[in-house]
């Protein structure tokens, strides 16, 4: 694979931010802001077909995972023959320090971004396989169901207790009704989705004999693991944004507290199974107790069990055996 340019794209909710490394001995970019839509990323080929190349196989594109408001942009350039990189979220601040970069915004992000790919040139994201771009899709509309779910029943308790129209109430157990229906529905094919295939079919189980690990969280650590190539365990907690951070301005300066990078909607699923890990899973019990003595807070407790908890996924996972606790072990 031989690679000639270099581009960094910092992506946000409604926009993304383009910078073309022109010069990276005196770190010289071209810049573009473009919408992250469709109508973006072809105004996005026609740019560097203008400014960079028309042979997009020499094209080297580093993004860092912004949420979810990353992939259509990843898969779009993927698909017309980039070499494209989703690098892990815990390098970027890294490599902003050892550039002696001060200032952080998105143009300055893009551009080092851009820099970053350059020092790494043979490095590149492969996107996962069709059936877990299936099931992470398939769990996205699952978790939406859910949370309109209830929404409707918040509704249905305030429309009860405000003495409403038969007609508001009858509307809402539709609702209700059909909601209650599809999440069944959808359920089941996720269900049969990975039970029909042999490889996430092993893996669940293994997943499963983990304490405290249910099924919400099965699942979603198949498509994490599945959809990234992590090196080490530390790696994938990274992405989840779980790896502990310390705040340094005003009354926050020493306070260590989760770097919250990654999918906000997986650490907040990750929260209650820490919470029965640390009664139930011996290896995360001890580590909480052992943090609790050292004078750490409860918050900051379950945090480690959460980044703990991420850690036995993978270990299980990357040796395809099930759980073993080491505590007892030991």
């Amino acid at each position: 694979m031989s690679v000639l340019h270099f581009i960094g794209i910092d992506v946000a909710k409604k926009k993304f931010d383009v910078a073309y490394l022109k010069d990276k001995e005196r770190q010289m970019v071209k810049t573009k802001v473009l919408d992250n839509k469709p109508a973006g990323f072809n105004q996005l080929l026609d740019w560097i077909k203008k400014n960079v190349s028309n042979d997009f196989s020499t094209i080297h594109i580093t993004l860092e995972p912004t949420g979810v408001y990353h992939e259509a942009l990843a898969y779009f350039l993927h698909d017309n023959g980039f070499v494209v990189n989703l690098i892990n979220p815990a390098r970027l601040p890294k490599f902003a320090e050892y550039k002696g970069f001060v200032h952080k915004n998105d143009r300055g992000d893009c551009k080092l971004l851009a820099l970053l790919g350059a020092e790494n040139p043979h490095e590149y994201w492969q996107p996962e396989p069709l059936s877990i771009r299936q099931l992470k899709a398939k769990l996205s509309r699952l978790e939406a169901l859910k949370s309109d779910l209830l929404r409707e029943n918040n509704r249905l308790e305030q429309a009860e207790s405000g003495n409403l129209p038969d007609e508001v109430l009858q509307s809402i157990h539709h609702i209700r009704k059909a909601l209650q229906d599809s999440i069944k529905a959808l359920s089941q094919d996720i269900d049969d989705h990975i039970n029909g295939n042999p490889e996430l079919k092993k893996d669940k189980a293994l997943l499963k004999s983990i304490p405290g690990v249910g099924d919400v969280i099965t699942k979603q650590m198949l498509v994490v693991y599945h959809s990234k190539h992590f090196q080490k365990a530390a790696d994938m907690a990274a992405f989840l944004g779980l790896i502990p951070k310390e705040r340094t301005s005003g009354t926050m300066k020493g306070k260590i507290m989760l770097s919250k990078r990654g999918s906000p909607q997986i650490r907040a699923l990750l929260f209650l199974p820490a919470v029965a890990a640390k009664s139930y899973n011996p290896d995360i019990k001890a580590h909480y107790e052992r943090l609790l003595a050292k004078g750490k807070t409860k918050m900051q407790a379950i945090g480690a069990a959460m980044r703990r908890l991420v850690h036995i996924c993978f270990g299980v996972l990357k040796n395809k055996s099930v759980y073993q606790p080491q505590t007892i072990l030991a």
